[in-house]
């Protein structure tokens, strides 16, 4: 255990050591919503799955592709895969982010910053004219591969 953790002995922050790890195949789904204002919603629906949705899938593809770089004890993974995509229920856009690969580690954490950073985008997109719209319950929905196993979220 001690040795997925992220703090050393002293408590200093470290690099997790996959490096005795066997590449495995892995995948990882996180998502996250964002509830639209009167405005927002109608903006969305004349754009028509075109450019707030478009533009939102491919930043949340480009920022799996960075994770690293953000997350500072990430590990730069090979990333076979990405799906972002968006669904509307009422008021509230659900973006789900998909994420494949094979690798000593997970792909957890750029499964859920590709969801965060396509839901920023599409408030960005959006903010002129819907500042009140919310992002939420960014969160793991499931994971598979690696010494751990399988997981889904319970919710």
């Amino acid at each position: 255990m001690e040795d997925s953790l992220h703090f050393d002995g002293a408590g200093k922050p470290r690099m997790v050591d996959v490096s005795g790890k066997s590449p495995t195949r892995r995948t990882a789904t996180a998502v996250g919503e964002i509830e639209l204002g009167e405005k927002g919603l109608a903006a969305l629906a004349t754009s028509g799955k075109g450019p707030v949705e478009t533009t939102a899938a491919l930043a949340g593809i480009q920022a799996t592709k960075r994770t690293w770089e953000l997350i500072p004890l990430c590990h730069p993974l090979p990333l076979e895969k990405v799906d972002v995509v968006f669904e509307l229920v009422n008021s509230t856009l659900r973006c789900t982010c998909n994420v494949k690969g094979e690798a000593r580690t997970g792909f957890e954490m750029e499964a859920m910053t590709g969801a965060a950073v396509a839901l920023l985008t599409v408030y960005d997109m959006l903010k002129a004219i819907d500042k009140g719209m919310t992002i939420r319950g960014i969160h793991l929905l499931e994971k598979t591969g690696g010494k751990s196993g399988d997981w889904k979220c319970a919710r």
